[in-house]
């Protein structure tokens, strides 16, 4: 069922998620040649915990790590492990964490060494493509709205927006209705108007090349299906009587 959140409940929302925006700085910093992505699991686990927070994604729906780490053509839920970051590499980081009974979510995609021109573009263009969302996340408008922005900004630049997988409601489950998805779905229409106290997880899956992806053998990492890099950007928004708050942007540099 769909919530509308009181300002008390908003107000532990953005206590998770600067917690989650203050995770993501930190796996900004580690994001090195030569780190493993086990290495950044656990600092990311540790750093949530130290804030009396716990990892939203750590076996969720059996989820074995804390966060996710999707590197290069890898487009979300990456499971840390043994691979080192090379030069050259991106990295898409998924963080959530769970504070007093409510959930912050977002995502970036770093760099990692000297990234091939295209390729930071792709990252820049997958951030845009957020705030074009972003300019119709207010009362008014609908689902679809947001999704359509997102498209047309993607598709402008001749990149694949991913399908399978969508943004979501979000507060005291890490996933409530609604579905937000990255396009506009002709088969669910204009989809739910938005309200005040409407709280989602927006987030652009931008791949370099096709839309198409499969999911590996493990049950989680999703790929693109033509081997091409994939960016991931994402924030935790509530929608006021006006501008959409950011619930997950303290702690992050966007610049």
């Amino acid at each position: 069922m769909l919530t509308i959140k009181s300002a008390a409940e908003i107000e532990k929302m953005r206590a998770a998620g600067r917690i989650v925006g203050d995770t993501l700085k930190l796996m900004r910093e580690m994001a090195q040649v030569g780190v493993t992505t086990a290495e950044l699991d656990k600092a990311a686990d540790a750093f949530i915990r130290s804030k009396g927070a716990v990892p939203s994604f750590l076996h969720y729906n059996g989820y074995p790590k804390s966060i996710c780490t999707s590197v290069n053509a890898q487009v979300v839920h990456g499971i840390p492990g043994k691979y080192v970051l090379r030069d050259g590499d991106i990295l898409s980081v998924d963080v959530g964490a769970e504070l007093n009974g409510f959930h912050g979510d977002a995502a970036r995609t770093f760099f990692v060494g000297n990234v091939a021109p295209e390729v930071r573009e792709l990252v820049k263009v997958t951030r845009e493509c957020f705030y074009e969302g972003m300019k119709f996340a207010r009362p008014g408008y609908r689902i679809s709205d947001i999704g359509q922005a997102i498209q047309n900004h993607a598709e402008s630049h001749g990149y694949g927006v991913v399908r399978e997988l969508i943004g979501h409601g979000i507060g005291t489950h890490m996933h409530e209705p609604p579905d937000v998805p990255n396009y506009y779905d002709h088969r669910t229409g204009r989809g739910v108007r938005l309200t005040k106290g409407m709280t989602i997880a927006v987030e652009p899956m931008i791949n370099l090349g096709g839309k198409e992806v499969f999911v590996y053998d493990d049950g989680w990492t999703v790929e693109t299906r033509d081997s091409l890099p994939s960016a991931h950007y994402e924030n935790t928004v509530v929608i006021t009587d006006d501008e959409p708050q950011l619930l997950t942007l303290m702690g992050v540099d966007d610049d």
